[in-house]
């Protein structure tokens, strides 16, 4: 958070476009991190949830690894979507 402080003191160095373009940078940063730690989270949790299953039934561990790997992608899409929005902030 210090460092973003930083360069909002140091804007005032800079043009208006400038600045405007620091803070956009910023600001898409911040967003894209924030969008990156549910993802990490919840793909945490399936993976834990899914050894853990695996273990409790190893019968079915075939239908149990094909609906974690569905799981992942989908959690995945939503980095990629924030990731989407991170490039959108920062050219837009």
């Amino acid at each position: 958070m210090e460092a973003l402080t930083q360069l909002v003191m140091q804007a005032s160095e800079f043009s208006a476009d400038e600045a405007k373009s620091i803070s956009a940078a910023a600001s898409a940063g911040l967003a894209y991190g924030l969008a990156a730690i549910g993802p990490g989270i919840g793909i945490g949790f399936l993976v834990g949830k899914s050894v853990e299953a695996m273990a409790r039934q190893p019968e079915a561990a075939g239908l149990v690894r094909t609906t974690m790997f569905l799981g992942i992608a989908f959690t995945e899409a939503l980095a990629l979507i924030g990731f989407v929005v991170f490039i959108l902030l920062k050219f837009a």
